[in-house]
């Protein structure tokens, strides 16, 4: 019982770590855009690369299409995690290296609004996916019969009694 407690934490956290996923990608996006961080060498790509992963591993995270999937879409959702935490602290570590000295000759000056949203965006998206992870390794989903199925829409009951 205490597991199936546990499904819409897992959810919740699940969810802002993507909604912190999307945060990132988007400020790397505007940065890029907006900021003309493209035509900066090496930066500028690192940054489009940034939004791309970003972006598709937290619409990946949000869409909850892999319960019917079973263990392979809970390995998925755990790749995703997991890489989501990658993509965040390899941001946040670019961007605190850029503060203290040039990083592939791109160096950052002061702490602007998108640099304040980047790194905290970072920093919870670092912290949710990693309580994700943390919380889904405890979890057990419910069997098929107790989940509910097609062939037995209600759980419990044994198919003689059906």
């Amino acid at each position: 019982m205490a597991e199936r407690t546990r499904t819409p934490s897992l959810t919740a956290v699940r969810t802002l770590g993507a909604i912190a996923l999307l945060v990132i990608g988007g400020v790397h996006y505007q940065q890029y855009q907006y900021d003309f961080y493209s035509a900066v060498p090496t930066i500028g790509p690192l940054f489009l690369l940034n939004f791309i992963s970003a972006a598709a591993l937290g619409l990946f995270l949000i869409v909850p299409v892999r319960p019917k999937q079973g263990g392979r879409g809970r390995r998925l959702d755990l790749f995703a995690a997991l890489s989501g935490i990658g993509v965040a602290a390899g941001g946040l570590a670019g961007l605190l290296i850029s503060e203290q000295t040039p990083l592939f000759g791109f160096m950052e000056h002061g702490y602007r609004f998108a640099i304040v949203l980047a790194i905290a965006a970072d920093a919870a998206a670092i912290a949710l996916l990693t309580l994700y992870l943390v919380l889904a390794r405890g979890h057990r989903p419910a069997p098929v019969e107790e989940r509910g199925h097609p062939f037995n829409p209600r759980p419990g009951m044994p198919a003689a009694e059906r």
